[in-house]
């Protein structure tokens, strides 16, 4: 009896603790609800401190006092005291590492919390064993470019483009619009539960996105990098030049293959990278760099646009399947005809 009576003295404190946890505070502004203090505030529930935090939305000095941690409000950025607002107009803070975006209030908390958060969901994709903190760093720094820097841009008013073009088409679709759309509209209640209920979908909004694609790099992205590595070391086999990849395992491979070949110091460039699919074996050009549209090498431009016998014909390689009109994939029905297709792309124009 007296061990039953402790068991359940054990199980009310422990209930009490997680009630007292789930006490924790962040409070933001009230009123019209952006990308950055949505996104913030999950960034904050994914952390020890914070997490099942409440949300407290005012303009009351004396609520944010009583908060665990402000965000986007209170003109203070004091990350001692957990005061995280870029409004002030002295305010300057970047991520750093040769970033130069200002931050928002999602990049502030990134900031300081990212790295926890980054080494729990690598802890989750390796079943548990600890990353190195290298392995940290790389994913920290690949989420702030990849996601975390745009809503900082945007919500700073920062262009994307050093340029007065007219925009040729409007996008409304990215996170940041979404996000705006959530607001309650002029025809609809503007009451605090209203624009509570709204913001807390703007926070699983934001939320989602972040861990979906947190999830991706740290569970598929980051693993293709041994593949390419792989495929990098064997080059040699696969064609004398060393220009030409085989890919064993199809994955995410160019920004890793621009990765290594920088740490590499390479000066002879990969120009074809192979890899089997479904239908048979696929022959693709690597870009200039990541972002340009322009290849190392094309495949053979009198071959481009022909398809299967044609192609086969044309070339004097069996098993061709095709080759773009532009130039920078096509496909074959086995290896050697692949290899074929791409050493025709080294030697010809």
């Amino acid at each position: 009896r007296d061990g039953r009576r402790r068991a359940a003295t054990t199980r009310a404190m422990t209930n009490e603790a997680k009630r007292t946890k789930a006490q924790t505070t962040i409070a933001t502004h009230d009123g019209a609800f952006h990308c950055d203090e949505a996104l913030g505030c999950h960034l904050l529930r994914r952390t020890r401190a914070f997490a099942g935090a409440a949300i407290d939305r005012s303009r009351d000095g004396e609520r944010w006092a009583k908060a665990d941690v402000v965000i986007d409000v209170g003109a203070v950025y004091d990350a001692e005291k957990r005061l995280y607002d870029h409004h002030q107009r002295e305010f300057a803070e970047t991520f750093g590492r040769g970033f130069g975006t200002k931050l928002s209030s999602a990049g502030l908390v990134y900031k300081h919390y990212g790295e926890e958060i980054v080494r729990e969901a690598l802890t989750r994709a390796k079943r548990g064993e600890a990353p190195d903190e290298k392995t940290v760093e790389k994913i920290y720094v690949k989420m702030y470019e990849e996601f975390i820097e745009g809503v900082d841009a945007i919500d700073n008013g920062v262009n994307m483009y050093d340029t007065d073009a007219k925009a040729k088409y409007k996008d409304n679709t990215g996170l940041s619009a979404r996000v705006k759309r959530l607001n309650p509209a002029w025809d609809e209640p503007n009451s605090p539960e209203k624009q509570m209920e709204q913001f807390e979908k703007a926070v699983a909004l934001t939320g989602g996105e972040f861990d979906d694609v947190l999830e991706y790099y740290a569970s598929k992205w980051l693993p293709a990098r041994s593949h390419v590595e792989s495929a990098l070391d064997k080059a040699k086999s696969v064609h004398e030049s060393g220009e030409i990849l085989y890919l064993e395992t199809f994955c995410p491979w160019k920004e890793h293959l621009y990765e290594l070949e920088a740490e590499r110091q390479m000066t002879t460039l990969p120009k074809f990278v192979l890899w089997q699919d479904p239908k048979g074996f696929r022959v693709s050009t690597i870009s200039l760099s990541p972002s340009s549209f322009e290849f190392r090498k094309g495949l053979p431009t009198a071959w481009r646009g022909l398809r299967d016998d044609d192609l086969s014909k044309a070339s004097g390689i069996p098993g061709c399947v095709f080759i773009h009109a532009a130039g920078f994939i096509g496909g074959n029905a086995t290896y050697d005809g692949a290899l074929a297709m791409a050493v025709a792309g080294l030697q010809m124009d």
